[in-house]
């Protein structure tokens, strides 16, 4: 496993991490309950594969499970700029999808360079 892979893993179990910490500290309003709840559910699917990919090295489907989890929590969060949503909570959304997006690149083109 290298560094990069370990990086993207890590980047990846610590979104999960504050997916699953958001349902506790929503209002309700922002992020909504249904949207922090299926938020938190993808955190700990993410958690599980990240841990299952760690242990099995190159795990085909907990790999793929972490990635499409944190794609799809990513895709959840973009509402949050189209539905007047506080400016400090578009930007720490803007941030979770430039982490996400870092950790996806770095746990594909690993995989990808690994498989070639």
């Amino acid at each position: 496993m290298t560094t990069r892979y370990r990086t993207g893993l890590i980047l990846a179990a610590l979104l999960g991490a504050v997916d699953v910490i958001s349902l506790a500290l929503t209002d309700g309003e922002n992020p909504p309950y249904a949207v922090a709840a299926v938020g938190a559910a993808l955190g700990l699917i993410t958690l599980a594969g990240v841990v299952r990919t760690w242990r099995t090295a190159r795990s085909r489907g907990w790999f793929w499970t972490v990635v499409v989890t944190r794609a799809v929590s990513a895709l959840t969060s973009v509402p949050a700029f189209f539905a007047g949503a506080p400016a400090a909570l578009q930007a720490a959304v803007g941030v979770g999808i430039v982490l996400t997006l870092t950790s996806l690149w770095l746990l594909l083109a690993t995989r990808r360079t690994a498989t070639v």
